[in-house]
């Protein structure tokens, strides 16, 4: 009797990576009795503060990146209505965090090769209301930060650096998120230093700052730790109509393990990169794009080009058939002018931004995890080429 073989585990898209440390200290956090903002936030504040070179007085965590964007635009005090110009190839969160901080975004398209914000597009989308600049360094390629910190200079304009993907990111010589006004990081459970959910504000201003803090738990004078901690009592003061956006010591538990092991985690995301470079580099897809000099990517994500014409698949059959082939993916990122709530709140269509329109349609991103083991990288190889007919 011929038996069926047995399917392959699912092969989860952006599975973090979690060890042994991690368990154990949010079993101690468990057991500490203490699972809001306290100690655990604390630490982990300082140890990303060192990360980045900056002062600890300087980082702000909160619990998504989001948060992070949405309290940095309150805290800088734009005026309502005001414009900050952003990319078409992100994230929804990008944009909604404008929104809700009571701004309006303008969109600029990205360069077809490094699917960053392009500048020259950035400078022609300004106006006489425009107040701040927010670049994404997509898929954890930095941005071109000498060109749009000298566009902010030139016009007078706030930069808020979305580095959701770039933890690890430099751009000649200097980190992701230190060269704006305020650079904003995601711990979401697929990024690369994770704590289920979680966000960290960095700002040049340590008074903006400050108030950032205020503004993500409530807008009260003093956090929890403060108020019900072992020095006793301490009365706090609502000095602002804020918001519930702080981290937990729940969630910065996993955070310090995840952070003190980024470099590694960042070298193994970097061999899977090159791995599939060379694997698929006979392949009728477009690659990314190789890092520029001087500069250091991230390696968040692996995104191939699928152009039907070309390879003889749609970008969603492809989908599909790694699906069947039980390996998760993703789409990074349909662009924001393609949703129905931007095309009726705004008018945007997607053929004002070709290239993120092209882009958006063809992308797909591949497992790019430092918890993808070898053989399993060779399964994604595999199924790549299966599906797009190569050996």
């Amino acid at each position: 009797m011929n038996e069926t073989p047995a399917a392959e585990p699912f092969l989860v898209f952006g599975a973090p990576d979690i060890a042994e440390a991690e368990i154990a200290e949010v079993e101690a956090c468990l057991r500490s009795g203490w699972l809001g903002t306290g100690p655990r936030v604390a630490q982990f504040e300082r140890d990303f503060a060192a990360f980045k070179g900056v002062a600890p007085a300087r980082v702000a965590a909160v619990n998504s990146c989001t948060a992070a964007l949405h309290v940095a635009m309150v805290a800088a005090g734009l005026e309502p209505g005001a414009e900050v110009i952003t990319t078409p190839l992100t994230f929804c969160a990008t944009v909604n965090a404008i929104i809700h901080a009571g701004l309006t975004p303008v969109l600029a398209d990205v360069d077809p090769v490094t699917q960053n914000l392009d500048p020259a597009a950035v400078e022609a989308a300004i106006t006489p209301r425009t107040r701040a600049i927010l670049p994404v360094h997509f898929a954890g390629r930095p941005c071109e930060m000498d060109r749009i910190m000298a566009i902010a200079a030139k016009h007078g304009l706030l930069v808020i650096e979305d580095c959701a993907h770039a933890i690890e990111a430099e751009y000649r010589g200097r980190k992701a998120g230190t060269f704006g006004d305020f650079g904003c990081f995601s711990f979401y459970a697929t990024k690369n230093v994770v704590t289920g959910e979680g966000g960290m504000i960095l700002g040049r201003d340590e008074a903006h700052v400050a108030r950032a803090k205020v503004l993500a738990l409530h807008g009260m004078s003093k956090d929890a730790w403060h108020r019900f901690g072992d020095r006793g009592y301490r009365h706090y003061q609502v000095v602002e109509a804020g918001f519930k956006y702080n981290m937990m010591d729940l969630q910065a538990a996993i955070g310090i393990h995840q952070l003190a092991r980024v470099e590694s985690a960042w070298r193994r995301r970097a061999a899977l990169w090159m791995r599939y470079m060379d694997a698929f580099a006979d392949l009728p897809v477009a690659l990314p794009a190789p890092p520029e000099a001087g500069t250091r990517h991230a390696h968040h994500l692996f995104t191939i080009m699928l152009d039907e014409a070309r390879c003889g698949l749609a970008r969603d059959a492809f989908l599909e058939a790694m699906n069947a082939a039980r390996i998760g993916t993703g789409v990074h990122y349909l662009a924001v002018p393609e949703h129905p709530y931007y095309q009726q709140r705004f008018g945007w269509r997607p053929e004002q931004w070709p290239n993120a329109m092209r882009l958006g349609r063809s992308t797909a991103s591949l497992p790019l995890s430092p918890a993808l083991d070898d053989a399993q990288a060779e399964r994604v190889i595999r199924a790549v080429h299966r599906a797009l007919g190569g050996s």
